[in-house]
This record gives structure tokens, sequence and C-alpha cells, in this order.
């Protein structure tokens, strides 16, 4: 069993726990939407991806997005899962994630949709 994120307490008071399939997708979310810089002690960890949830859209800035998006996850979660598509699409000040990967433990394919919103 793994902390849950974001960080709670659960109904006894204990610190709330949760699956490894579920800590895998809590390592993506966080991952994906932390800002390089914002991590003391690992300043390059994060995608930079909530900077462009105001940036003018088009094809050649998803395209860098995706890589972009691809490199962090290859960077920093290698070696928990292999990256399949990921595909970035902003409507409005909505952004979306959806990351097909497999679990290498088990060897499960997954496919996650991460979606934030401007406030």
């Amino acid at each position: 069993m793994n902390i849950d994120f974001p960080f709670r307490f659960d109904g006894r008071g204990r610190t709330a726990l949760t699956t490894d399939e579920d800590h895998i997708h809590d390592m993506v979310e966080q991952l994906l939407f932390t800002n390089p810089g914002e991590r003391v002690n690992q300043p390059a960890f994060g995608s930079g991806l909530l900077q462009m949830v105001f940036a003018p859209n088009s094809e050649q800035l998803g395209s860098a997005l995706q890589f972009t998006l691809e490199a962090a996850l290859q960077r920093y979660l290698g070696d928990v899962i292999d990256v399949g598509k990921v595909e970035v699409d902003t409507k409005d000040a909505t952004l979306s994630v959806t990351l097909n990967y497999v679990v290498r433990e088990t060897q499960q394919q997954r496919t996650d949709t991460f979606v934030r919103s401007a406030p």
C-alpha cells in the first residue's frame, strides 16, 4: 500500500493509503501538473504542462508538448511504466491529457485522462 495523493486522512484518522495502480496514476498526475522549479530538491521535476493552458493553440504547440510530456514521463517514471500514446487537448481554459501506458510490474495496459482548468 502507498500514501494516497493528495495527502489526506482516512475515516480512522490515519494517513490515507491507496493501491499500487492508483499510486501510479497519482505519480503521473503529479509529474504532469508540476511546473519545473516547484520541487526543492528536484528543480527539473515536472512537465510545464499548466503553463500551456493560456498558450495559443496550434498543431506545432501540440506536437512540442507531446514530445515534452513523453520525455518527462520516460525520465521520471520510465522504470514504472512504458509510455504509449500521449494526446493533449486544449479547449478554452481546460487542458486534457490522455495517456496510454503499460505498468511494467504487472504488464497491465491502462488509459488515464488527466484534466485541469484555469482558476
